[in-house]
């Protein structure tokens, strides 16, 4: 939502900006703040609208997936939600709730309502404010707030009396959040989770912030003064609230508004790309790779966009230094602490410069963007390492994040009880070593090494363990790291071979054990609260990372995951008869897939996400069923969302009233923008069923983002990748065969082996009926030679001449200057 970094300027100046400034102006600092030197772990922050970037939106050996046979990809997670009390004091209706956030709420003393008509017309009959309270719930900082403030029987009376009290899972309605986060992003300096807001009646917000404390704090007031000082207000200064929220509303919808001009083109591609690549490299931080200073986070959409610049740069400086920013800042994040060097995946983000003290929550978001970076990284550079991090990604996320169903959870929470039968959780717990405590597992002594040394010798020397802890004061503002070690690749394996006198060979034997002992001592321990609801579009994230990790892997395994998460799709978020995509199921108490009725319309991410799922997975398999559904979703996306007045399209469809703005997403954060996938989206199906509808729209589509794009490309990188395909021109590589013929696979997998992001992929076996041919008759003139499998490779209305053998397939694509020829 940067773009409110050039119009609220202009809106605070306003009498509406006014208004707001003089009702919320009692709030002070409602939230912690970071800095370089000491970081609020955990908090989960998105930045000032006037100081953002794109980053903030919101991370050579073996990896520990070595110690797994594949069969591991194909398992289900066993992990459980927490518990309830057996005997709780409070019981309020959101224990009706399958939200696992919202559950969490369901025994505070605090007269919660879910998000619905039922809070609304409560606060019109009883003429009351509305605390609208916004979280997730692997989040951090909601934990804080929760266990503070919402348990506290004092504030929970004065909420309950005084306010109508909705929570809200964010996850479940991105729309609600989104209104409200550009309320509070351009109203209180700043934004992130918990969100707090209070509203009229109406809906309509006048005061906003994100964490207090319960009690002042020195000259930050707490959520008790606070509260105090709104009922206040709303007594004696109701008027100038009721206002000033409604002309913020009608502001907001001003600045937010996103339109293409009539017959405006898409900004050049090449000016735009080569400017998003200057802005990155001006926020690069060269010796760990990354962007900004702390807190640091993967930012897997800047990476793509590196590795994609390169691939039409790569003759020039510029092009090599691209990639060498990609693959260095994937290579940190992989040594890093980020990185779950024990049970595998990566955390949220990293709190320190060098990638080593995480904040220790898992997102099935980032997983599915990581794995799909770090394949392209080892297309583009042949190193193992990088595949083996995109395996070990999958490996976590086939364990501890899939449901039997074959659809994905949605995360893992940070904290977790230190020890069995504890009572306070701790940040980090389930990941963290005490020195002792990997002296007592790897006591071994080695055999050769200089020294007599043990196992947990060479162990801790490689992994940064110290006696005393290794993790810096100012990354453990609460203390709960004190004593612990997180994780850290210190050494190469050469190095560490070499200091010890062993062999590399023996050196990786020996560390794939002690991961191994390691493992099964976590897998013991209380585990983190695990978010079983399952989202329509992290699962499509998920679908494409399966998907294209097993097709350039040639791994049946991965591949047979990944038609079962679209198999899931299409069985529990798909409602065939509305001929809509639901946003969200759940897992039940017996373990089976439930949803709210009524449910959750899917929205926009939900169906693009899922359509780049399917059209990967179509891509890797050739099964046209993927495909025809893409198509399908394809259109009714268009239906719901487009705007045919300013192209582009809504996050949400119109038909809810209680949505006071209707938002088109314009930063590619944590997440890709919808808008920016869409891009990309619209123009493969425009290749794949010849619909030139659907070339126009993506057209107008970056036409709309053109200003973004144009002065803040940083902003959007991946839908830079987008601009760029048009400009480039999409090949289209078509393969002639029997779908299940092994010469056929050889040219597939020739084409999975290199980096080429500005393609699509095709597959015809010569009959006239199938779903191809009907859409793209030309297909039909393209045939086997001798009875092989052919590959043809096109591009603007010219194809090459036929190849059969997979090296000569890679040459050209490769050189991409063989003889063309019309077809």
């Amino acid at each position: 939502m940067l773009r409110q970094a050039w119009r609220w300027s202009a809106f605070r100046d306003t009498r509406a900006g006014t208004a707001l400034s003089a009702a919320a102006s009692f709030l002070a600092a409602d939230s912690p703040r970071r800095s370089s030197a000491g970081p609020t772990r955990g908090f989960e922050n998105i930045p000032h609208p006037l100081r953002g970037s794109s980053q903030l939106l919101l991370q050579p050996q073996s990896v520990s997936a070595s110690y797994y046979s594949p069969s591991v990809f194909l398992s289900m997670a066993s992990g459980s939600s927490d518990p309830p009390s057996p005997h709780p004091k409070h019981t309020n209706r959101l224990a009706k709730e399958r939200s696992p956030y919202l559950l969490q709420h369901a025994h505070n003393p605090v007269d919660w309502y879910p998000w619905g008509h039922e809070a609304f017309e409560k606060a019109k009959k009883e003429d009351k404010p509305i605390f609208l309270s916004v979280g997730y719930s692997t989040c951090h900082w909601c934990h804080v707030m929760e266990r503070e403030s919402f348990k506290d029987e004092e504030i929970g009376k004065i909420l309950s009396d005084n306010f109508v009290c909705i929570k809200l899972d964010r996850e479940e309605r991105p729309d609600v959040d989104k209104v409200y986060m550009t309320f509070v992003q351009a109203t209180s300096g700043g934004g992130g989770w918990p969100m707090s807001v209070w509203l009229t009646p109406d809906l309509r917000p006048f005061i906003g912030g994100t964490y207090f404390p319960p009690r002042d704090q020195g000259r930050r007031p707490g959520f008790k003064t606070v509260l105090m000082r709104i009922i206040e207000q709303w007594q004696n200064n109701r008027a100038t609230l009721e206002s000033s929220g409604e002309k913020i509303i009608d502001a907001l919808k001003k600045a937010t508004t996103i339109t293409a001009n009539p017959g405006e083109s898409p900004p050049l591609a090449p000016d735009v790309a080569n400017r998003c690549f200057q802005q990155l490299v001006h926020s690069y931080e060269e010796e760990y790779g990354g962007f900004k200073d702390a807190p640091k986070f993967p930012s897997p959409v800047n990476l793509m966009f590196l590795m994609s610049y390169w691939s039409v740069n790569c003759s020039t400086s510029e092009g090599v230094e691209a990639l060498q920013m990609a693959l260095h800042t994937l290579r940190m994040m992989a040594l890093g602490g980020i990185h779950d060097h024990i049970a595998q995946g990566f955390h949220r983000y990293s709190t320190d410069s060098s990638w080593h003290v995480p904040h220790f929550e898992k997102m099935l978001y980032d997983q599915a963007q990581l794995a799909v970076a770090y394949i392209s990284a080892f297309q583009v550079s042949g190193e193992q390492f990088y595949a083996d991090v995109a395996k070990d990604i999958l490996l976590y996320v086939s364990r501890d994040l899939s449901d039997k169903s074959g659809g994905f959870y949605s995360a893992e929470d940070a904290d977790s009880i230190p020890t069995p039968g504890g009572l306070e959780k701790r940040e980090g717990a389930f990941c963290v070593w005490t020195a002792s405590e990997v002296r007592e597992l790897l006591p071994d002594v080695v055999e050769g090494a200089v020294g007599a040394a043990t196992l947990a010798d060479i162990f801790m020397h490689h992994y940064g363990v110290k006696e005393q802890g290794n993790v810096a004061a100012e990354q453990d503002p609460h203390g709960e790291l004190q004593g612990k070690n997180v994780l850290i690749v210190r050494y190469s394996a050469e190095l560490t071979a070499a200091h010890f006198g062993i062999t590399v060979e023996k050196f990786n034997e020996l560390m794939t054990s002690a991961r191994g002992r390691m493992a099964e001592v976590r897998q013991i321990r209380p585990r983190p609260h695990l978010d079983t609801k399952m989202l329509a579009s992290w699962n499509g994230l998920m679908l494409s990372a399966f998907a294209r990790v097993g097709a350039v892997l040639g791994n049946e395994v991965l591949l047979e995951r990944a038609v079962q998460a679209g198999n899931f799709l299409k069985e529990h978020l798909w409602d065939p008869n509305q001929q809509n995509m639901l946003r969200s199921c759940y897992r039940g108490d017996q373990v089976e897939v439930q949803q709210i009725s009524p449910p959750i319309c899917g929205f926009l991410d939900d169906y693009a996400f899922v359509v780049c799922g399917l059209l990967d997975l179509y891509e890797a398999t050739f099964q046209t069923e993927w495909l025809r559904w893409a198509e399908e979703l394809q259109a009714r996306q268009d239906a719901l969302f487009w705007d045919n007045q300013g192209g582009g399209y809504f996050c949400s469809e119109p038909s809810d009233a209680a949505v006071l703005l209707r938002l088109k997403e314009d930063q590619d954060g944590a997440e890709p923008s919808a808008n920016s996938v869409s891009a990309s989206n619209l123009l493969r199906l425009s290749h794949y069923t010849g619909r030139q509808e659907w070339l126009q729209k993506s057209q107008q589509l970056l036409a709309a983002f053109s200003d973004r794009l144009t002065s803040i490309p940083i902003a959007l990188p991946e839908m830079v990748r987008a601009l760029m395909a048009q400009h480039y021109t999409l090949k289209q590589i078509v393969i002639c065969g029997q779908r299940e013929a092994s010469d056929t696979a050889g040219l597939l997998a020739a084409v999975n082996s290199l980096f080429s992001p500005f393609k699509v992929v095709m597959h015809t076996d010569g009959n006239p009926e199938s779903f191809l041919c009907q859409r793209l008759p030309a297909l039909t003139s393209m045939t086997q030679l001798n009875d092989a499998a052919t590959a043809y490779v096109c591009q603007d209305l010219t194809c090459s001449l036929p190849v059969t053998e997979p090296q000569e397939l890679r040459r050209l694509l490769l050189d991409g200057t063989t003889a063309l020829e019309a077809h």
